[in-house]
């Protein structure tokens, strides 16, 4: 990512801040002995007892109250119940009075007695790190060996857990010492945390035996497929009080290092109807099942194509989505099959209707071609297209409804706009009506700001557009570049000026300089489709104040008028002024005439007085 802006992606559908805390918290208390929350889809949406919103307090906390909290349960005040409804996605904390520990609890807290402590670690923004990189970089730093537990992500946050107090006491002190790539520091919030739910459930050795028995019946070996459908329900579970929901990272993760060890060659894995509402469980089946080619996710939970991006490092040939709530989320099944496919790019065939595999684009990076010089063959025609492109969409942009422009972008574009960030004048007056939507990251620290000013689909794009100040653009400014051109793609720049066009609260005319940059594929209405824009903005210099000439540009036609030099759109101007004659006939009339003005005007007289010029020639 350049610095000044021109980011190509950056999506998220979740979001998170940068102390951590959670979105929509809230407590309800019915009465002093009872305090409940609940778990939804895996993100903490209210807070239990334990928890707490800082992690400085919490380790304070912890200091301070370290002989209370490590009482036995009998001698506490309080001490607590959990229970779980509707398959882990409700979970109930009531609190009683001077209750003794069952025996299990007894078991679990140690023969003693004595409670664990358990503390949960979260890094915000840790979904942009690799797992791996992630947590050699903290255990490198930290002066206490640890064994994390239950990794995972929650929208934009990493977190694990970790059993005792020292332990999580060293990682708080290696907070902001982490530096990533960017050279941007790492911190890491410590929270009391009740028992992952991964150790409360964990499955005693003749239920992991069973388990294993009842997947290797459902296993077919000359097919080297597993079905795993309704797999809650399987008999050979319910009769032996092994509930596994798959839809609770804990559980797919036995089910997954199941699979590592007995299924190396699956191929083809079946996970219908297990109430998958995300796939932060099955990432991990990139490393464990690596050849799986057939996944059938159907009749699941799922919400969004973004979920599939968690396991997008599968090379799955087949795919089966229908029955999630996902498939409605597209404006047609194209849009479906696009959205799909740049996460598999090599899939065949999608909930069990073939795809051309013509159109299968390749994960191999191709060949990229210099750019275009007058040496290069084919340099003239991709010229000439580019040059039509952007004088149809900036004739939208300028003079039409930039609602018009949705043509011009696929489904799931995305747009970004900046401008120069000068610590000395960080939110310039001259561009305040830019600033508030700009997004350069030398200014923006906030990552869900950054992510929500990233415009994502085209009628983000296309809204955000509409609501940037009417423009003129100067078309004999225009520098235009090809950066890169493949077989499927064209990335190029244009670089010019433009004016806000003048309204009655703004009478003062201010001019801009501006560099665009398009990444595109071929499409059919505008020959080109916009998979990514990025606009930059700055105040014009004196000089190209000057020098901008900001003549009308014609409606684009079949003719398809070219980008003029600035002396020949001045002529056309002027020759259309005085014939009456629409701006592209009166420029066909010049260059039938060889840019002789005197005699473009005499061969207008003849004809028109012979009544061989068609009367939609004329302006209304």
């Amino acid at each position: 990512l350049a610095q000044d802006g021109f980011p190509i992606s950056e999506y998220n559908n979740g979001s998170s801040t940068s102390q951590g805390r959670k979105n929509g918290q809230r407590s309800f208390q019915g009465n002093c002995d009872e305090n409940i929350h609940y778990e939804r889809r895996g993100y903490e949406l209210w807070r239990s007892h334990l928890q707490e919103d800082d992690g400085n307090t919490a380790m304070r906390e912890a200091h301070e109250d370290l002989h209370v909290r490590h009482t036995p349960p009998t001698t506490q005040d309080y001490n607590r119940k959990v229970r779980w409804h509707d398959e882990d996605r409700i979970h109930i904390t009531v609190w009683r009075r001077e209750r003794r520990p069952s025996k299990r609890e007894m078991e679990e807290n140690g023969q003693d007695g004595t409670s664990e402590t358990w503390f949960k670690i979260t890094v915000p923004c840790g979904r942009k790190y690799d797992k791996t990189w992630l947590l050699d970089s903290i255990q490198s730093h930290c002066s206490v060996p640890f064994t994390p537990v239950d990794f995972h992500y929650v929208k934009m946050q990493a977190q694990f857990f970790v059993q005792d107090i020292n332990t999580a006491s060293a990682l708080k002190n290696i907070s902001y010492k982490i530096h990533d790539d960017e050279n941007q520091k790492i911190c890491i919030f410590v929270n009391h945390s009740i028992v992952p739910h991964s150790v409360q459930n964990k499955l005693k050795p003749e239920q992991l035996e069973q388990l294993k028995l009842t997947m290797n019946k459902r296993y077919d070996v000359f097919k080297q497929a597993l079905d795993l459908q309704s797999f809650r329900f399987d008999p050979d579970l319910v009769d032996h009080d092994i509930d596994m929901i798959l839809n609770r990272r804990h559980c797919m993760a036995i089910t997954l290092n199941i699979i590592e060890e007995n299924f190396p060659e699956l191929l083809s894995l079946d996970l219908r109807s297990n109430k998958l509402y995300q796939l932060d469980g099955l990432s991990d089946i990139i490393q464990k099942a690596p050849k799986v080619k057939i996944l059938n996710l159907s009749k699941n939970k799922l919400k969004s194509a973004w979920e599939l991006d968690k396991i997008k490092g599968l090379e799955l040939k087949e795919l089966c989505l229908e029955g999630n709530p996902l498939c409605n989320n597209f404006s047609d099944h194209s849009a479906y099959v696009r959205a799909i496919r740049d996460c598999f790019p090599k899939l065949l065939c999608l909930d069990g209707q073939q795809l051309d595999a013509s159109l299968t684009v390749e994960i191999e990076v191709p060949d990229i071609m210099r750019p275009c010089k007058e040496s290069y063959k084919g340099s003239e025609t991709l010229k000439n297209l580019v040059l039509q492109f952007l004088q149809q969409y900036y004739w939208i942009y300028d003079y039409g409804d930039r609602q018009g422009l949705l043509d011009a972008y696929h489904d799931e574009a995305c747009f970004s706009l900046t401008i120069p960030f000068n610590p000395e004048d960080p939110a310039p007056v001259s561009l305040d009506k830019y600033s508030k939507r700009s997004r350069n990251m030398k200014k923006r620290k906030d990552p869900i700001l950054r992510v929500q000013l990233l415009k994502h689909t085209k009628h983000d794009v296309v809204d955000s557009l509409s609501m940037l100040p009417k423009t003129q653009h100067d078309f004999s400014s225009f520098v235009v570049d090809m950066c890169v051109q493949t077989e499927k793609m064209l990335c190029f720049s244009v670089n010019g000026v433009f004016k806000e066009v003048q309204v009655e609260e703004m009478p003062q005319v201010h001019v801009r300089g501006f560099t665009r940059i398009f990444i595109a594929i071929s499409a059919s209405n505008f020959n080109l489709c916009i998979v990514n824009d990025q606009l930059f903005v700055r105040d014009a210099s004196p000089e190209e104040t000057l020098n901008a000439s900001f003549i009308p540009v014609p409606a684009p036609s079949s003719s398809s008028v070219p980008i003029l030099p600035k002396e020949q759109q001045e002529m056309v101007q002027a020759f259309s002024t005085q014939s009456r004659m629409k701006f592209e006939w009166s420029w066909k009339c010049l260059e039938d005439n060889e840019w002789d003005y005197v005699r473009a005007g005499q061969v207008f007289s003849i004809l028109k007085a012979e009544g061989r010029i068609p009367e939609e020639a004329f302006k209304q």
